[in-house]
C-alpha cells in the first residue's frame, strides 16, 4: 500500500524513523489536515531551511507528494499543493460515486463487531469536531472513516485507488465545500453503519450514493484567496537564530 493508505488506516510504515520519511509524513499530515491549504506555494528553499535538510531533500519529498497527486510540480514554477480546478472536483467525487456504493455489499458481508468498533469511534470524534467547529478535523475524520470502511471490501488495489481520490476529496472539500458538506446534511455516517450491522449491502449502497451526491451538491465552485503560510509555525519549527 502507499503511505497515505497507511496514514489513512491509522498503521505505521516500517521506515518511520528515517528523516526524509519524517519529512514526507510532516509535510503529508500538513497537507491532509488543512495547515497547508490548497494552493499554497512550496518554495523549496524555505522548506529546506524549515527541516534543516538540502534542497535536494525537500525535492524529493515534493516529488513524492506530487506521484500521490497532493503537491503539482511545474517547470519553472515551483510546486504547490494541488488546487483542483472545479471541473476535476466534480470528476473525482464523481468517480467515488460510481465506485465506493458498489463497495458496499461486499462491506455489508464483512461486517461485525470487531469492525464496527473503531468505526463507531472515528464517528463520535467527527461528531465532536463538528460540534466544535474544527472544520478541518472533521474532514480529516470523515475521509479516515471513508477509507477504514472501503477497506473491509477486501479488495486492496480498489481500496488503494479509493484512498487517493478520497484524500484528493478532502483538499476539494477544503476549497470549495462548508460545513454542510461533512455535517449532517449530508447524511450521518452512524446511519449507515446502521444499515451495515443489519448486513443489508443493497441498501448500504444506497445511502453511499446519496451521501456522495449530496457532498457533490454542497460545493460552492468559487476559488479562494490564500494567505501566506508560517511554515515555521506550520510545522512547530524554532526560526533560526
Amino acid at each position: 500500500m502507499t503511505s497515505s493508505v497507511h496514514w489513512l488506516l491509522g498503521n505505521k510504515t516500517g521506515s518511520a524513523k528515517e528523516n526524509d520519511e519524517r519529512i514526507y509524513r510532516d509535510m503529508l499530515d500538513a497537507i491532509v489536515e488543512h495547515r497547508l491549504v490548497p494552493g499554497t506555494r512550496l518554495p523549496e528553499d524555505a522548506l529546506a531551511e524549515v527541516f534543516g535538510i538540502s534542497r535536494t531533500g525537500i525535492r524529493k519529498v515534493l516529488q513524492r507528494l506530487a506521484l500521490e497527486h497532493l503537491v503539482t510540480i511545474r517547470p519553472n514554477r515551483g510546486a504547490h499543493v494541488t488546487q483542483p480546478t472545479p471541473k476535476e472536483a466534480q470528476d473525482i467525487l464523481g468517480a467515488r460515486q460510481l465506485i465506493e456504493p458498489a463497495l458496499m455489499p461486499f462491506v455489508a458481508e464483512r461486517m461485525d463487531q470487531a469492525a464496527l468498533k473503531p468505526l463507531r469511534k472515528l464517528i463520535e470524534q467527527e461528531r465532536q469536531a463538528q460540534a466544535k467547529g474544527l472544520q478541518s478535523q472533521a474532514i480529516q475524520l470523515s475521509a479516515r472513516f471513508h477509507v477504514q470502511l472501503i477497506a473491509l471490501a477486501g479488495n486492496a488495489v480498489l481500496t488503494e485507488q479509493l484512498v487517493q481520490l478520497i484524500t484528493r476529496s478532502s483538499l476539494i472539500i477544503a476549497v470549495y465545500g462548508s460545513r454542510h458538506s461533512v455535517g449532517c446534511d449530508c447524511g450521518d455516517h452512524g446511519e449507515l453503519l446502521d444499515v451495515l450491522e443489519e448486513r443489508d449491502g443493497k441498501q448500504a449502497q444506497v445511502w453511499m450514493h446519496q451521501h456522495l451526491g449530496r457532498i457533490r451538491s454542497s460545493l460552492f465552485m468559487e476559488e479562494q484567496k490564500l494567505p501566506e503560510p508560517d511554515f515555521h509555525a506550520i510545522f512547530n519549527r524554532p526560526l533560526s537564530t
